[in-house]
């Protein structure tokens, strides 16, 4: 995992507008395009909160990977989690193994800076995303309506703290 600089915003952009395109091409929009433009991510990329995964060396997924979340977690104790957002893989590399390769690096990430749990979300109406991160063993923490969006919130407990 590469974290992404200003240099790599154009590989951000491009990876998520993939995404989105596919989603649309499958009737579930997610991310309008002035969401995912550079002049939209660059703040992110900036702030140092978009990563970059690679496989056979190309740049083949991101996400954005923040010790606070306020806005789809805000009843929660912050300071013992990390989140994940904006998780997108191009689509030659759909598959798994990429989102699996971003969820153990987030997962030994969130482990060095001490941190409990992971927690991600998702348009609750997905269930093949849903399963996704079930089956890597996420587990369901609730349901919460955000602005437009009526997601699941999903956690990982992470074992075995460095102290």
């Amino acid at each position: 995992m590469h974290q992404a600089t200003l240099d790599d915003l154009s590989t951000v952009s491009e990876i998520l507008s993939e995404a989105a395109a596919w989603l649309d091409r499958q009737n579930m929009t997610l991310w309008q395009p002035e969401h995912i433009s550079k002049s939209t991510i660059i703040q992110d990329v900036e702030l140092g909160l978009f990563y970059i995964a690679f496989c056979e060396g190309i740049a083949a997924g991101v996400v954005i990977f923040q010790t606070e979340d306020l806005v789809f977690w805000p009843d929660i104790t912050q300071s013992d989690s990390a989140f994940l957002h904006r998780l997108a893989v191009r689509r030659s590399f759909a598959g798994g193994s990429v989102s699996t390769q971003i969820f153990r690096w987030a997962i030994e990430y969130s482990r060095e800076l001490g941190k409990h749990f992971l927690r991600l979300d998702c348009v609750a109406d997905r269930p093949r995303l849903r399963s996704v991160y079930e089956n890597f063993g996420f587990k369901h923490h609730s349901d919460r309506q955000v602005g437009d969006y009526f997601v699941a919130r999903y956690e990982y407990e992470i074992c075995n703290l460095k102290n």
